[in-house]
């Protein structure tokens, strides 16, 4: 059902995974469609697979990000939607963790999400859709995650005082929180293949459902946060885990 025609809508690192896969709902439920990415060639490649419109970017980067609404505004003139799903995964124990690693981390999740949106904000129009990508990270306490839990569970404080703060204009913000989901992040975190595959193993008998989510599951709920559907939804979180955080400890 197209429901999004004449939306316009802003997925931050849609080159690949959960990103690539909202982007392609979106597409396909009528809207024009941006992704932003850092890898010139990767995003090439979505935005000719996607039929949609690539512009390097870097969330991290203050003026990047100001370099994005100015093309933005520019092509399109406003938007409707920002789903808010670039970011970056490291983990490592509290007694070893760099000031880099935090740095890294925290400058891209939450820094990087945050200017982001006060920068769109001017494009967006009133009665627009923030959705932003967390995890259930932010509630499992997984050792090694400390940093990168702390910056989701930044972000979710961050959706609730947007959704206050913009309801005045009709914004609703939101937050889709994922559990383990197939994607290439798990190929990035210096994890050989057969430790992928053995973790996930061991995690997927712990999700209710019995396997790991895909990107295309995701996407579905950012596209329902997107639409009129969710019209009288703003300021929750909606975990998508396959049963993962409710599962019973024994």
């Amino acid at each position: 059902m197209k429901n999004l025609e004449n939306k316009v809508a802003i997925v931050t690192g849609g080159n690949s995974g959960i990103g690539y896969a909202a982007a392609a709902e979106l597409v396909a439920k009528g809207a024009k469609v941006i992704i932003t990415g850092r890898n010139k060639e990767a995003l090439a490649k979505a935005e000719t697979e996607l039929n949609v419109t690539g512009i390097v970017s870097d969330q991290s980067d203050l003026k990047s990000i100001d370099s994005l609404v100015e093309q933005v505004k520019a092509q399109f003139g406003k938007v409707d939607i920002l789903f808010l799903n670039a970011g970056i995964a490291s983990f490592a124990p509290v007694e070893s963790a760099s000031e880099e690693h935090y740095d890294s981390i925290m400058n891209v999740n939450v820094k990087g999400v945050y200017f982001t949106v006060q920068k769109v904000l001017p494009i967006l129009n009133d009665g627009g859709s923030i959705i932003f990508n967390t995890s259930i990270n932010a509630h499992v306490g997984m050792p090694n995650s400390s940093v990168y839990a702390s910056s989701k569970a930044a972000v979710l404080s961050l959706n609730k005082v947007f959704a206050t703060e913009l309801a005045p204009r009709k914004i609703r913000v939101n937050a889709v929180s994922p559990g383990p989901v197939e994607t290439p992040l798990y190929g990035k975190l210096g994890l050989q293949k057969e430790e992928v595959e053995g973790f996930g193993a061991i995690l997927g008998e712990k999700i209710l459902l019995k396997r790991f989510g895909q990107s295309s599951e995701i996407a579905k709920t950012v596209g329902f946060l997107a639409s009129d559907d969710a019209s009288f939804i703003t300021g929750t979180e909606i975990v998508v885990d396959g049963g993962l955080t409710v599962n019973a400890v024994v």
